[in-house]
């Protein structure tokens, strides 16, 4: 596996951003999840008291158990319903310290004098939207730089909700993820594409694609259908946000989060307005959904399989009809560095791009061809 210094990102092993850590569903007991993400191992639950998700560092200050390991047979969890989740609390099943959601150890059963101010671990910030559980990481440890991710659509009667895809451990540097976000030239090989219009624009934490053409798996099966028009947002490192017009009204995510230096956990979900267009989803527009996501699901698959199988691109061999990679690995280098140097990259990359040969989404005076390096 490559690592973030392979691709000279930066300063920081792991990006800055938010980022989805576990679909809601895995929280619907009381059991708490043990999950690990950039290098470190947490405890997540929901307190059983306000419903409210904690996301704690894993392991007891005092003699390093994991508190939300599996465990059915210390008497913490036996006594707890199965649980060592107390209230918004949870306890360590090995002497049964109690953490706040804050991470303050707050009760030590057999104790009766203070509790050690070094008996707490740190607590993330952590949010719950869209049917997932989103952490802010930071490796300067600041408050969040933009907002959650969230959409009017998640809400909305006549839109059916998807559900979380979890597509596993990827061994790969998530580098190679963003990557895809320009990659012009792999549209029609992998995806079946007939390209008419692309773009892409780089501004802020935000780096965007527009493109409209045939597809062969989200359209007709042989191009014919409906031209699929798809604006797609990564909203900082890992949240994909995609506007799909065409046989459906769509909105299609994807997530990607560090597990370790050089693999990330990867999940696909998909918001379909309803095909009936009446003002509340029937039975029906839940079937075609699904059938819908599977359809995308498999296309992203397409990706997937590639990504499984290849090795690092440290320094690939663009070329300018490949899409502006040299942009996008520029707007991803402001992740792993301070934020006060954040308009170092964005002053190199932000703007619109259209590879050679492609023609523009959108017509326009001011866009910029990308050239070779």
């Amino acid at each position: 596996m490559a690592t973030s210094k392979d691709y000279r990102l930066g300063e920081y092993t792991f990006p800055r951003g938010w980022f989805m850590i576990a679909d809601s569903e895995e929280l619907n007991t009381h059991k708490p999840l043990a999950v690990r993400f950039f290098g470190k191992d947490f405890a997540l639950y929901r307190g059983r008291a306000s419903g409210k998700v904690v996301l704690l560092d894993a392991y007891c200050p005092h003699m390093k158990t994991h508190l939300a390991a599996p465990n059915n047979t210390s008497y913490v969890v036996i006594d707890g319903g199965g649980s060592n989740v107390d209230g918004d609390g949870i306890r360590c099943p090995y002497h049964a310290w109690r953490f706040g959601p804050d991470g303050k150890c707050d009760d030590i059963p057999y104790h009766s004098g203070p509790i050690p101010a070094a008996a707490c671990v740190k607590s993330w910030t952590v949010t719950e939207s869209l049917g997932a559980v989103w952490v802010w990481h930071d490796p300067e440890g600041g408050e969040p730089e933009w907002a959650h991710p969230s959409l009017p659509q998640w809400d909305d009667a006549s839109w059916v909700r998807g559900h979380w895809d979890h597509l596993g451990l990827l061994n790969q540097h998530p580098q190679e993820v963003i990557d895809n976000i320009c990659d012009y030239g792999h549209l029609g090989p992998i995806h079946g594409s007939t390209v008419d219009r692309y773009e892409n624009e780089f501004k802020g934490h935000t780096a965007t694609q527009r493109q409209c053409g045939g597809h062969r798996t989200l359209t007709a099966a042989d191009g014919s259908g409906a031209v699929l028009h798809t604006d797609t947002t990564y909203h900082g490192p890992g949240v994909l946000i995609s506007y799909l017009t065409g046989m459906f009204e769509t909105v299609l995510l994807i997530m990607h989060t560090p597990v370790d230096d050089g693999s990330i956990k990867v999940w696909h979900s998909l918001i379909v307005k309803s095909p009936s267009a009446s003002a509340v989803t029937t039975t029906a527009d839940l079937v075609a959904a699904r059938q819908y996501q599977e359809s995308s699901r498999l296309a992203f698959a397409q990706d997937f399989e590639v990504w499984m199988n290849k090795g690092p691109c440290l320094n690939g061999l663009f070329i300018p009809s490949d899409g502006p990679f040299l942009k996008v690995r520029i707007w991803y280098k402001q992740f792993y560095n301070p934020r006060a140097k954040k308009h170092e990259y964005l002053e190199q990359c932000e703007g619109i791009y259209v590879p050679r040969g492609a023609v523009a989404y959108t017509a326009r005076t001011d866009t910029v061809e990308t050239q070779p390096s």
